[in-house]
């Protein structure tokens, strides 16, 4: 989306009337700091919420939340501002800052929640929200289908988590995710710890777009940049490393564990490095590098040791205090210059210089130079991979994904800002106002700040890695910088992405040709799965929808027998017969009148008396109630029945003056040997529930609470009457709603019947 013209004054003064919006998250950053600063952590409160699903709203602050806090309103206060600017005159501006601010809560409580299941609820409103934000400009087909595909995997990656959630709950017998942590080595044994763990590694790679998911990030572009900065840099998409991170503790000498996050980051950070040069929009370029750095996290995350857990922190305050600021100067250029194709943009520096001396400064933390904080980001992820013994091999890939890094850096700083100006463009290029600056330059200080002074981060750093590895000593953080081997690290680093920058149009040529390989990716897969649904939609409604009622009730008679059969043969359960007593006269009478109307349902070939001799059944199920003490109910029956009949006559007697249609006849005629079959798995099914039913002992504990509350509770004799107006009243509340609502949508029906007789 390209942001609309802030440069008028009318544009600008809209742009600071929006500037309030930032009170909310300044607010809460500011309170946050001030409570660091006085109160220790970790904070914890908790109360009950949900008693009946064992649901507390219980919240845990450590050195881990507290980070992802301060990212979250300190960015997201910036990003408000950004947002003045950018959408200054966009009449729908206040709904992004809606959206913005209620996603914010929604960051909030994810990582603050020490409930598994409250932790979903608020996983599941940043999915909803994101797709909102993304699909922002909903005119454009582009940005629908990012959205759609944005909610599609996330969505679906929120229901393993949840299924994964609920089976390490019950291997671990809680949802509090402090109590599993510490419980942890007492099941870590346990069969189905791999199941729970692969559903919970479903989820949180598809939030946070590894392979196979890894696709969807760059897709989200669609959505404005300011939501993009926020959303990509510093929140969502680092909400699923951030529960791999925190489970760490639990699970890090796991093998299966270790392999799983090493192998899937390493594959994810080099694939999407090689997406990156294939790219020439600035934002994609972004994207992808984004996807870049989150394949690393997740590959750190799974390294042992105590090096990787300060890496994960110093990489997770790294990338969103260069990423954000990135994706700022993005929008800046879409905004001053009206493009962001790279081809397009060159010697911005000449009508964007505030712009440019952001885009330098976070472009020297992305390549990890000396004096960045991203050169100690690097310095603790060396560290870490020395540390990791046989998983340092995969310092080969780091140093292909951090060489792309510094030719992203480059293209960003150099390419389009100090580069000859011999673009054509059709409009002038020019700087952004004052809200669109501030935000990324300011982050850029700070990161030039934190880079000469570590100090003044090291004890949030080192209290998120002690939250990640327990065994971690934070105040050991500046004795676990070396610079020595970072400074050889970033020397091959340097070279390697250097050519490549200045390869970079031959790679991408080259890349180009090879875009076949992208029908055998997984996004390729997702879109023909896309395309195959409405397909199968298509078939399964021919296939049922076909206008015979003789098939819809075979259809529905097949689909309960093989349900019942399936869980009869799941269950495996041991059939009891029931005892053979003596039973009285009347009810032998009443099954022999219903085995008779069955029979003779099979006999008869004239509709009506089908209809009378089915009649049969009921009425003798209904003396059967009578005759075993349950009256109301047998006087229900019969008056269903009887009304029944009447209409059904009604009907017939009708539907014999109108022509049969041919498809009924053929239709009856053709599913005449299926329906046979149903009937019998049908009753097979059913007869086997009843003598597994009849073999029961009885349970007397309802009844007898029922028949002594009656009186006293409800003021009813009726037991029976009690339990369903008093005892079931919603139940017996909402069969009345569906009554009444059948009664009023048959009421024009019935107006334009009572019309033409």
């Amino acid at each position: 989306m390209s942001a609309a013209r802030s440069d008028s004054p009318l544009a600008q003064a809209t742009g600071a009337s929006a500037l309030p919006c930032a009170l909310l998250p300044a607010s809460l950053f500011a309170l946050l700091v001030g409570g660091l600063i006085s109160v220790p952590l970790p904070w914890s409160v908790s109360w009950r919420w949900i008693p009946a699903l064992d649901l507390q709203f219980a919240l845990y602050v450590d050195g881990l939340a507290a980070q992802f806090l301060l990212l979250i309103t300190g960015i997201g206060t910036l990003v408000a501002v950004y947002g003045a600017g950018y959408l200054a005159g966009d009449g729908r501006r206040w709904r992004v800052f809606a959206l913005l601010l209620l996603f914010m809560l929604a960051m909030i409580g994810a990582v603050c929640s020490d409930h598994l299941l409250l932790l979903f609820v608020f996983w599941e409103l940043t999915s909803v929200l994101s797709f909102l934000l993304v699909g922002f400009d909903h005119a454009r087909e582009s940005s629908r289908k990012s959205a759609q595909q944005a909610l599609l995997i996330t969505g679906t990656g929120g229901l393993f988590l949840l299924a994964g959630i609920i089976l390490l709950a019950e291997i671990g017998g809680s949802c509090s995710l402090r109590q599993l942590i510490a419980a942890a080595p007492a099941f870590a044994d346990d069969a189905r710890l791999p199941a729970a763990l692969t559903l919970l590694f479903l989820g949180a790679f598809s939030k946070s777009a590894q392979f196979p998911f890894h696709f969807w990030l760059p897709n989200a572009m669609a959505a404005p940049t300011p939501v993009s900065a926020y959303l990509h840099s510093a929140t969502l998409v680092k909400l699923g490393i951030y529960l791999l991170a925190r489970l760490d503790a639990a699970f890090s000498d796991l093998l299966f564990w270790e392999y799983a996050l090493v192998g899937i980051g390493t594959l994810t950070a080099v694939l999407a490095a090689v997406q990156t040069v294939r790219e020439r929009d600035l934002k994609r370029i972004l994207a992808w590098s984004t996807v870049a750095t989150l394949g690393t996290l997740t590959m750190l995350v799974g390294l042992p040791g105590h090096g990787a857990a300060l890496a994960v922190a110093a990489l997770f305050f790294a990338h969103a205090l260069y990423k954000a600021p990135l994706f700022f100067v993005a929008g800046n250029l879409d905004h001053g210059a009206g493009t962001r194709d790279i081809d397009r943009l060159t010697g911005m520096r000449r009508y964007l210089p505030w712009t440019a001396t952001a885009a330098l400064l976070a472009a020297l933390s992305m390549a990890g130079l000396p004096l960045s904080f991203g050169f100690v980001a690097k310095d603790a992820m060396t560290l870490a991979k020395v540390e990791a013994g046989v998983f340092a091999l995969v310092s080969h890939a780091t140093l292909f994904v951090g060489s792309v890094s510094v030719a992203v850096a480059a293209v960003a700083a150099i390419h389009i800002f100090w580069g000859r100006d011999a673009a054509d463009r059709a409009t002038h290029p020019h700087e952004a106002p004052l809200p669109m600056l501030l935000p990324p330059l300011l982050l850029v200080a700070l990161g030039l700040l934190f880079g000469l002074r570590p100090t003044l981060v090291d004890p949030l750093l080192g209290a998120a890695a002690q939250a990640i590895a327990p065994g971690f000593d934070p105040l050991q953080v500046d004795s676990s910088y070396d610079a020595w081997p970072v400074a050889e690290a970033s020397i091959a680093t340097l070279f390697f992405g250097l050519l490549i920058y200045f390869g970079w149009d031959r790679l991408h040529a080259l890349l180009d040709r090879a875009r076949e390989l992208d029908e055998l990716g997984p996004e390729s897969w997702y879109w023909r799965k896309l395309k195959f649904i409405p397909k199968l939609a298509s078939w399964v409604t021919r296939r049922l929808q076909h206008g015979v009622l003789s098939g819809y009730l075979l259809t529905l008679a097949g689909a309960v027998a093989l349900a019942l059969l399936a869980a009869l043969l799941a269950a495996r359960p041991e059939l009891a017969w029931p005892s053979l007593a003596p039973l009285p006269l009347p009810v032998v009478g009443c099954a022999l009148l219903i085995v008779g109307g069955a029979l003779a349902a099979l006999l008869v070939r004239d509709h009506l008396v089908l209809l009378l001799v089915s009649g049969l059944v009921g009425y003798g199920s209904a003396l059967l109630f009578l005759f075993t003490g349950a009256p109301d109910l047998a006087f229900t029956q019969f008056a269903v029945e009887t009304v029944f009949v009447v209409v059904a006559a009604t009907v017939l007697r009708r539907l014999r003056q109108m022509p049969t249609p041919l498809q009924l006849a053929v239709g009856e005629a053709r599913w005449r040997p299926l329906a046979l079959l149903v009937a019998l798995a049908f009753s097979l099914a059913l007869g086997t529930l009843l003598l597994l039913a009849a073999g029961l002992p009885f349970e007397a504990q309802l009844s007898d609470y029922f028949a002594a509350e009656s009186l006293p509770a409800a003021h009813g004799r009726n037991v029976v009457n009690v339990i369903i107006v008093d005892f079931r009243a919603l139940d017996t509340l909402g069969e009345i709603a569906v009554v009444a609502m059948a009664f009023v949508a048959a009421l024009p029906l019935l107006q334009l019947a009572r019309g033409r007789s």
